[in-house]
């Protein structure tokens, strides 16, 4: 659905690369090797989205940087797009509505760092989580947001290393 708004697939692929998690960043020849495109395309959407201020680009060592612009007007209204697009709306909703004492919900792999792989990876934890339900999360999730979803499941509080989507104490 979100093709037909941004018609350009390049746009599209940097848009959820720096906006579904605001710590992700990069450099021309990465982005061109990671979406196996020519630097000539990226280059041009890149300079129209620093541009339009949407993107910040900075200095480092000799590379261009690239990362989200937090402070631009529409970051909110941007990231919240991107990630309804990439269903992690329904997805955070549906393991909160039944996986019972969740802790935290975690992104990990691809997905986390912006890349589009139609995989999620998914990091729950907490207390008496509900593994029945899990399998039956899985078919559901994928059929809602045409994905593969991956659950890992763990006890207790883990440091995370990826997107956190929810976090009790933090009240993320």
């Amino acid at each position: 659905m979100l093709e037909s708004l941004i018609t350009s697939k390049t746009r599209l692929k940097l848009l959820i690369k720096f906006f579904v998690n605001s710590q992700n960043h990069s450099h021309l020849r990465g982005l061109a090797e990671e979406f196996g495109e020519s630097t000539n395309a990226i280059r041009k959407e890149l300079n129209n989205l620093t541009q339009a201020g949407i993107l910040i680009s900075h200095l480092d060592k000799n590379k261009i940087e690239y990362q989200a612009n937090q402070n631009h007007p529409f970051y909110t209204n941007i990231r919240d797009i991107i990630r309804k697009y990439l269903g992690l709306d329904m997805l955070l909703e549906q393991i909160l509505d039944r996986m019972g004492e969740v802790e935290q919900v975690v992104l990990t792999g691809d997905i986390a760092r912006g890349s589009d792989t139609k995989v999620i990876d998914v990091l729950v934890t907490g207390e008496n989580l509900n593994d029945e339900y899990i399998s039956h999360l899985t078919k559901k999730i994928e059929e809602l947001i045409d994905r593969k979803v991956v659950f890992s499941l763990s006890s207790g509080r883990v440091s995370p290393v990826g997107l956190v989507l929810f976090d009790r104490q933090a009240g993320v």
